[in-house]
């Protein structure tokens, strides 16, 4: 009788779970892949962004980014194999890969003995359509970490080499840092190599509007004569530039112009952590608005396939540790609205006046260019001690001595640039560690098909091995 009994109980509970177990088997596998890492985009990166768009709106709280309204919000660590604080290479590598590296590696293990497979690879494996895309380099240690098989990331050429070995569809970003092998003088230049593996550069966005749909593989790069490391601050745009939203646009184009069986797209922004190691606050948070627009790019696509597109938004790892807060129980995000450039484009500013005055620069020439592009003086009070400091640099600057930079990891600057942007940010009571990355943790956005299999504490080395559970690779 108690058998029967509890053999009715089992029936009836699996008659019950029954609809579950059903709609959890005909959960739809992600076709549709992006993948957006903010270099040294960590919490407060975020927050950060968030808090100074309200207050530029005249108010104290959040005005949230598209997405951090996602359903799924959860946090990762960043450490690599043998550092509490990772590297881009070896966080690009996990974040690729799934395999913790050491410091400095682009997709190996540890030991530099064997190579080490991108979600990417495992994309295209499964007959997926592929792009890797970044504000930066081509070459650069997140992009690179999805393609190439290094045992040090600064081995430009030799990544290079890599990119048209994997038959990924589609890459795109500034150019490439070292297109000629330094160590062998007959060695193929990188552009031929990579056009002779089929694949069509594009140089601007101009271009790529006319050649992206006779193109089978394209590389798209920044217009001839432009910087090939990096694509502009968004602060420091100009008419004309290429934008990392154009080319998550132009990439979702690119991956979808033929029927296909769906694709993973790859998306760096990573110039967010070039303005934490310049510890540039205004040119930090514009720079994450300028990464919410490029996801915005792949909201619309998701709005047009909501049941089979999956969106991962993370960063590899923290940098600066960047601080809302100085001591005063208050912050003054709203006075960074009036800084109209970057630290770098500040210098070049001061450099300019420098030539055109033959290093006979007076205090007021300098006191015109801090008050046109940063609202010194008007806008932005200074104090008298502020005041005396940029004096003194300056005399030490335009003096018999010559000019002396302040050095950080993608930088030189004019110390008189260095120093007005960090009076910028003391009097937004925004403060920072160092020039370099933390142990802190990352956030983790996600939406879409299997979107919930990012919730519960994660390591970065989780994320790839999720995205490709949700996509079915």
């Amino acid at each position: 009788m108690k058998r029967t009994l509890s053999f009715m109980i089992f029936i009836a509970v699996a008659v019950l779970l029954l609809p579950q177990c059903q709609q959890f088997s005909k959960e739809k596998k992600a076709k549709y892949v992006f993948y957006f890492i903010g270099d040294g985009m960590g919490v407060n990166q975020v927050n950060g962004t968030e808090m100074y768009l309200a207050e530029k709106e005249g108010r104290i709280g959040l005005k949230p980014l598209n997405f951090t309204q996602f359903p799924v919000v959860n946090f990762a660590t960043t450490y690599s194999k043998y550092n509490s604080v990772t590297c881009s290479a070896a966080a690009g590598t996990a974040l690729a890969t799934g395999t913790k590296t050491k410091n400095g590696t682009i997709g190996m293990d540890s030991l530099h003995q064997a190579p080490l497979y991108s979600v990417a690879v495992k994309a295209k494996e499964a007959g997926k359509k592929v792009g890797i895309t970044s504000s930066v380099s081509v070459d650069h240690a997140t992009p690179a970490a999805f393609y190439a098989h290094q045992p040090n990331r600064s081995m430009y050429y030799e990544i290079g080499t890599d990119l048209p070995k994997t038959g990924f569809d589609f890459y795109a970003g500034a150019g490439f840092l070292q297109p000629k092998s330094k160590k062998d003088t007959a060695a193929p230049e990188l552009y031929g190599l990579i056009e002779g593996a089929g694949y069509k550069i594009i140089r601007g966005n101009e271009a790529f509007e006319k050649q992206y749909t006779e193109a089978v593989k394209a590389v798209l790069i920044q217009k001839e004569g432009a910087e090939k490391g990096c694509l502009p601050y968004a602060i420091d745009r100009k008419e004309g530039d290429l934008t990392l939203a154009q080319i998550t646009e132009n990439a979702i184009r690119f991956l979808t112009k033929e029927e296909n069986d769906g694709f993973f797209l790859m998306v760096e922004g990573g110039k967010i952590d070039w303005a934490c190691h310049g510890n540039d606050a205004a040119t930090v948070f514009t720079e994450v608005i300028d990464m919410a627009e490029a996801v915005e790019k792949a909201l619309d696509f998701y709005k047009q396939h909501p049941d089979e597109t999956l969106i991962v938004i993370t960063a590899d790892h923290e940098t600066g540790g960047i601080a809302l807060g100085t001591g005063k129980y208050a912050l003054n995000l709203q006075a960074l609205q009036y800084q109209k450039l970057s630290k770098e484009e500040l210098t070049r500013k001061i450099q300019e006046l420098r030539t055109a005055k033959g290093n006979k620069v007076s205090w007021e020439d300098v006191r015109g260019v801090l008050s046109e592009n940063l609202g010194f003086w008007k806008e932005v009070k200074l104090s008298d001690k502020q005041e005396t400091r940029l004096k003194e640099i300056y005399k030490r600057s335009f003096g018999k001595n010559g000019v002396k930079l302040e050095k950080n990891l993608y930088a030189e600057n004019e110390l008189l640039a260095a120093e007005a942007i960090e009076i910028m940010d003391s009097i937004a009571l925004v403060g920072w560690t160092s020039g370099g990355h933390s142990a802190g943790v990352v956030p983790v956005f996600a939406i879409g098909a299997g979107s919930h299999l990012f919730s519960g504490k994660l390591d970065n080395t989780d994320i790839p091995r999720k995205i490709a559970e949700a996509a079915g690779y």
